[in-house]
């Protein structure tokens, strides 16, 4: 029996020369994990990209097929968004780790994904990311930490020196390390510092 369902796409990872596996954020199960076989290069980068938005037929193990739902006009081509998608996609495969579905938070991720895309200014997406996400996953952070961290947040795009965004950013990751008992740190949180250097 196959079931259709939208998903954000989390990762896909090699597991044999004709199979991969991707971690996707479903509307209908929250966390899941499916065998993708049979993919094209190209196909995988269009369907498969780090928070891409897709919807997928599935059965329990496997992928029937996939196709976006939200085609992003600037999230592929522009680096500095590629690059917080990456950051971001990291963020929630360590952080959702539990097929339990709540159809509010897979709408904030829809919304911030079409929102990254559509932003001018990504320099500063993922600092009120990380906020916005925390208050949606129940420890936000008061007013008082949220000035401590940084006043100008109030608003996406807002201008950072390069210093108050990489300590902005360190501190954030402190956070969550601190409310998530499976937090890593993102391995392309460098790379994200280096994008925005």
């Amino acid at each position: 029996m196959y079931v259709t369902t939208e998903a954000i796409v989390l990762s896909l990872e090699p597991v044999s020369d004709k199979a991969q596996v991707t971690h996707v954020y479903t509307r209908t199960g929250g966390r899941e994990r499916y065998k993708v076989f049979g993919l094209g290069r190209r196909h995988a980068i269009g369907v498969y990209s780090p928070l891409s938005l897709v919807q997928l037929t599935t059965d329990k193990t496997s992928v029937r097929t996939a196709q976006l739902t939200y085609v992003p006009q600037t999230l592929m081509t522009d680096a500095r968004k590629r690059a917080v998608a990456l950051f971001i996609s990291e963020v929630l495969y360590h952080t959702l780790r539990y097929p339990m579905t709540d159809e509010r938070m897979f709408d904030f991720l829809a919304n911030a994904v079409r929102a990254l895309d559509e932003t001018e200014e990504p320099q500063n997406f993922h600092l009120r990311f990380l906020i916005d996400f925390a208050a949606m996953l129940g420890f936000g952070m008061e007013s008082s930490q949220q000035s401590a961290i940084s006043r100008q947040l109030s608003a996406v795009g807002h201008p950072l020196t390069r210093k108050e965004r990489q300590e902005a950013l360190r501190t954030l990751c402190t956070y969550f390390e601190q409310h998530v008992e499976t937090w890593q740190n993102p391995r392309s949180l460098e790379i994200l510092i280096e994008v925005f250097d």
